[in-house]
């Protein structure tokens, strides 16, 4: 059990997520058929009982804000601790928002000094994955780091990369090399961004890296100080997906279509979120449903094929959706026809209507859509 707190960034990189970010945060994307990105970082920070979660805002958190609620599903609805959510002025005065993260963390000093907590582990809202923390503080410790921090080693192309922190380690897992915003390829050791230090330490460099003006804490902070750092790097070898574009967003969601990787990414401890009071999901009896994901409340009278829907969709008789993401309450009218497509909520496709994407570019309809 980690005597830490938790900070994530609900909008980090959420422009590399355009269409679905437009009137949401990147922590609230839904993933999966019933969850939000959210649910997988604060999951992973209370079952490694941590009771003090500030979610650090800036635009378009309002469907943030409805989601996560006071926190029950997360046994953070307390007197103590609990959850806050920490709006982007700050300390600041005037209409200044933040650009990049040592800002954003000078915005929230007074939320830091306020805590009790010894550690803190901060996270980003762009990767979906299972971790144990309590693994990797106990990690940070033995290693008397400075800094931990989470790592994959995945193959990536020249486009990924430069939306990526890579780091190179020695034997010893320490990180001797730090590349931001690259252009490597292939395997490499790629930042999940969750990273795990003591309290005092990140507001002693917050305090430095401001005076400096600095705004990019990897790049601008850390990269040229990895000498008299001691920063370690802890490898992560289960299933994560991180969430950087459209095709990675519609990728890493067939992905569940597995059950290997339902195993991998469920099979541990457990992921919470919020909890709705639907009806289960109506099959009629001419109905076709394979390889697919449903969620609650439903209504399926016509054929689902390898795809994923959320709660409350409705396909009706004649029509058919195929390799494609329907989010929550969205309908499929009589004989329409759906291929690699993603609607986002409360969309609504009518008779006869004829979608298709391709895997690598998915066709995406905006919340509220009529076609």
């Amino acid at each position: 059990m980690i005597n830490g707190l938790g900070l994530i960034f609900s909008n980090i990189h959420e422009d590399r997520l355009r269409e679905i970010t437009n009137n949401r945060t990147m922590a609230s994307v839904p993933f999966g058929g019933r969850y939000r990105i959210v649910d997988f970082v604060l999951s992973n920070m209370t079952n490694a009982g941590i009771n003090t979660v500030g979610i650090i805002t800036k635009t378009n958190y309002q469907s943030l804000m409805d989601h996560v609620g006071s926190g029950k599903e997360w046994n953070l609805a307390r007197k103590n601790g609990g959850l806050h959510f920490l709006p982007p002025y700050g300390r600041t005065t005037g209409n200044f928002v933040y650009k990049g993260k040592v800002q954003a963390l000078k915005g929230v000093f007074e939320f830091l000094s306020k805590t009790r907590e010894r550690y803190v582990v901060l996270s980003d809202c762009d990767i979906v994955a299972g971790i144990d923390l309590d693994a990797v503080f106990d990690f940070h410790i033995k290693k008397r780091a400075d800094i931990t921090m989470m790592y994959t080693v995945k193959q990536i192309t020249k486009e990924e990369a430069s939306g990526s922190t890579l780091l190179n380690v020695d034997f010893d897992d320490r990180v001797f090399k730090m590349i931001n915003r690259g252009s490597e390829e292939g395997y490499q050791k790629v930042s999940m961004n969750v990273w795990i230090m003591e309290k005092s330490f990140l507001m002693a460099l917050i305090d430095e890296a401001s005076v400096q003006g600095a705004r990019h804490i990897e790049e601008e902070v850390l990269a040229p100080r990895l000498r008299q750092l001691k920063i370690y790097g802890f490898r992560f070898n289960g299933y994560s997906a991180k969430i950087d574009s459209m095709a990675n967003y519609y990728a890493r969601n067939m992905d569940l279509l597995d059950r290997d990787v339902r195993n991998k990414l469920f099979g541990g401890k457990r992921i919470y979120t919020k909890i709705k009071d639907e009806v289960p999901t109506y099959y009629d009896r001419q109905c076709k449903v394979s390889n697919s994901l449903v969620g609650d409340g439903c209504i399926i009278e016509g054929t689902v094929k390898n795809s994923i829907l959320f709660r409350g969709v409705k396909v009706e008789k004649g029509a058919v959706v195929e390799n494609s993401i329907l989010m929550q309450d969205s309908t499929i009218c009589e004989y329409a026809h759906l291929n690699a497509v993603i609607l986002d909520k409360n969309v609504v496709i009518k008779n006869n209507r004829n979608l298709s994407g391709h895997e690598t570019y998915p066709l995406y309809v905006s919340k509220g859509g009529v076609i």
